[in-house]
């Protein structure tokens, strides 16, 4: 079983696996609708699941399907 904090570890690995570098500025400035007018960070704070919060932000940035 996961806890949030697992679950926190794989989006950060996820996003910096597919950002790079610029994964954590990403997710601090870029303001998604999907995720109601949120950046990733604040929508994680705001206790939306991780796994929510990457589908956003794989739609958004167009990210390949094998970053799924």
């Amino acid at each position: 079983m996961h806890d949030g904090r697992v679950r926190h570890t794989e989006f950060w690995e996820r996003m910096e696996e597919a950002l790079g570098a610029q994964a954590r500025p990403f997710a601090r400035l870029t303001v998604l609708r999907e995720l109601g007018q949120r950046t990733p960070e604040e929508a994680l704070e705001a206790g939306m699941t991780p796994k929510e919060v990457w589908a956003a932000v794989h739609t958004f940035a167009e990210l390949p399907p094998s970053l799924r």
